[in-house]
């Protein structure tokens, strides 16, 4: 099968390379699934499990890739809940070779039926993006109707993502990011708009939650702002400012069957709209994912058109 492989943690996304990899077995409890879309996120180049396994060996020539969607073609010893030629979508193990392939292994509980009316592109866009939202928003920062969210990254893969849930679970959004971000921000659903280049961020007052994908100085700034009894959520690594009487939570997006299920019935009756900014082909993945183009949207590589 036709894989993208990195080799070198120095190199990055500059190192990656399209080869011929063998296709993955079945193990106990996995299935085999032709990929036909997959998402990618690029700090996955920065993460430890992209380069070794729960040992900390190294894994290298590993296939990068979390976010799929496609079709079932086999099953492990021991596999139940999904069967051969049904249509999923979900996240492969952050230790094992991932979705930038013509297939992967993946163990079941980790993926969902993809609706026959969901197109595998805008399957492939779910998972990190929603998931991070729903679990940021709902489990860790206890949403609530009624409270004020400051959204970072407003106009990204993820903040649209928030701040389309925040607004269905009855919030108040303001969101951030550059000034050209401003108007796709405002389509997602947020009613305030903060340009981080010129505004000033103190100046929105105090909220309840804030989601956090920069971190640095915004994140101190922002920890700050945070009412009391408030939370500060962060997909960037632990937080290094806290709210004076309010929480600080950094967290790891996890796989669940329910919540895909949630995010992908939203996305069927109009609820929810993903954030697609770029879409290549498996052949052309590598000097899409290496473009210097700033992207405010999820890249998505279409493996099997």
């Amino acid at each position: 099968m036709k894989a993208i492989v990195v080799t070198d943690e120095t190199v990055g996304m500059a190192g990656m390379t399209l080869v011929e990899r063998p296709e993955p077995p079945a193990a106990i409890n996995d299935v085999v699934v032709q990929v036909h879309a997959s998402g990618f996120v690029p700090t996955e180049l920065a993460w430890r499990s992209t380069w070794t396994d729960r040992a900390d060996r190294d894994r290298t020539p590993s296939i990068p890739g979390h976010e799929l969607a496609g079709v079932v073609t086999g099953l492990g010893y021991g596999t139940t809940g999904l069967s051969v030629g049904q249509r999923v979508f979900g996240l492969a193990d952050w230790h094992r070779d991932g979705t930038l392939a013509e297939y992967v292994a993946v163990e079941a509980r980790n993926l969902t039926p993809l609706p026959g009316d969901v197109d595998f592109t805008v399957g492939a866009s779910l998972p990190i993006s929603g998931l991070t939202a729903w679990q940021g928003l709902l489990e860790h920062g206890r949403l609530q109707a009624g409270q004020s969210v400051l959204v970072h990254g407003a106009a990204g893969a993820v903040g649209t993502m928030v701040t389309q849930l925040a607004s269905e679970f009855g919030a108040y959004v303001i969101g951030t990011g550059r000034a050209a971000d401003r108007q796709k921000a405002l389509d997602f659903g947020a009613q305030e708009f903060v340009n981080l280049d010129n505004d000033v961020l103190e100046d929105v007052g105090r909220v309840d939650l804030v989601f956090d994908v920069i971190g640095g100085d915004i994140q101190k700034r922002s920890a700050g702002l945070i009412r009391a009894g408030g939370t500060l959520v962060s997909v960037v690594g632990p937080t290094e400012a806290r709210p004076t009487d309010g929480l600080a939570v950094d967290f790891v997006v996890e796989t669940d069957r329910g919540q895909l299920g949630e995010i992908v019935q939203r996305v069927r009756d109009g609820r929810l709209r993903t954030n697609i900014g770029n879409v290549a082909t498996l052949d052309d993945a590598v000097a899409a994912l290496n473009s210097t183009k700033r992207r405010t949207g999820k890249t998505i590589i279409s493996v099997r058109p």
